[in-house]
């Protein structure tokens, strides 16, 4: 006979906030800093965790001296809890778009590749015709950011398209940029007609972050030409940041194309980076559907990467 008792999960003792806490000590590993994220005490937040732990009948975490480590059953549940939270959030914010016409929020994650161009073309695009939908822009590293997209944080990202192995999201290919070597005009290798990578290794380097697909790249690019590394660099990856050190400096850095037809200040080495290069896209959460707001920043994004498309020729520099 079918057991008649609801599931533990089921029966009223897991909340949501239960579900909020599992998600902030996953991100922050701890619970001090999941209990500051939140607002509550550590001993509310301690508590919160036994708590779930006891339904689950399992241990989410194992304890150490510097912090959290999920367990296997941490790693799946927190999985499922933002997944959970993610939905909720979409619902919530779809209900107040429905009520509010042309009012909404699209949350929009990116890191260096596309955000130069590509995003703000799109947001112009979309606030001429709703200026009462709010853009907010989250800057990260992908791997946060995909994190950030699961639990509903975000609605879409926008950049490099590496690749996922999760199935649990949709990556849009938009357009293919290629990566060059930028300095300021007045670097004393401005102008150069040829430059090769040993002699660029002796200058300061801005380099992106140990974590992204650029950085492993450049590393092999440097392994196969047999050229040490720079020893004088900087790892940033914040564009602003970037653009201003390339200009008060004499440092180098591997950018996309487009950063340098749009700022005047900066040139083009003679130095190929091929085979480096990348596609810039839309990621999305495989299990939701675009809210209206998000849909139409999607539609914005895809209607302007066909005219960057178009302006991606062979005499600009572009991929054809």
């Amino acid at each position: 006979m079918a057991s008649t008792e609801p599931p533990r999960l089921l029966d009223g003792r897991m909340k949501f906030r239960h579900l909020v806490l599992l998600d902030a000590i996953a991100r922050r590993g701890t619970i001090v800093g999941a209990a500051a994220e939140l607002h509550v005490t550590q001993p509310v937040a301690t508590r919160g965790l036994r708590e779930l732990e006891e339904i689950l009948e399992v241990e989410l975490f194992e304890r150490g001296p510097r912090g959290l480590t999920p367990t296997v059953y941490g790693e799946a549940f927190t999985e499922h809890a933002r997944a959970i939270l993610a939905q909720t959030r979409q619902a919530a914010r779809h209900v107040a778009e429905l009520a509010g016409a042309e009012r909404g929020t699209v949350v929009v994650g990116t890191h260096l590749f596309g955000s130069n161009v590509l995003l703000p073309r799109a947001i112009a695009a979309l606030k001429a015709e709703r200026p009462r939908l709010t853009v907010a822009v989250r800057d990260g590293t992908p791997e946060s950011l995909v994190v950030e997209l699961s639990a509903g944080r975000l609605d879409l990202i926008v950049g490099r398209l590496t690749q996922i192995s999760d199935e649990g999201f949709l990556r849009r290919k938009l357009y293919d940029e290629s990566v060059v070597l930028v300095v300021r005009e007045s670097h004393p290798l401005a102008g150069e007609d040829v430059v090769d990578l040993a002699t660029l290794a002796g200058y300061p380097w801005i380099l992106p972050g140990p974590e992204t697909a650029l950085r492993r790249e450049l590393e092999d690019l440097f392994h196969s030409n047999d050229v040490p590394m720079p020893v004088d660099r900087v790892e940033a990856t914040s564009f602003l940041t970037v653009r201003q050190l390339l200009r008060d400096t004499d440092m180098v850095v591997a950018l996309p194309r487009m950063i340098t037809e749009e700022d005047p200040g900066i040139v083009c080495l003679p130095l190929s980076l091929e085979p480096i290069g990348h596609s810039v896209g839309i990621t999305l959460s495989a299990s939701r559907t675009p809210t209206p707001s998000a849909q139409a920043l999607i539609d914005k994004l895809v209607a302007e990467a066909g005219e960057v498309n178009r302006g991606l020729t062979p005499d600009s520099g572009g991929p054809a």
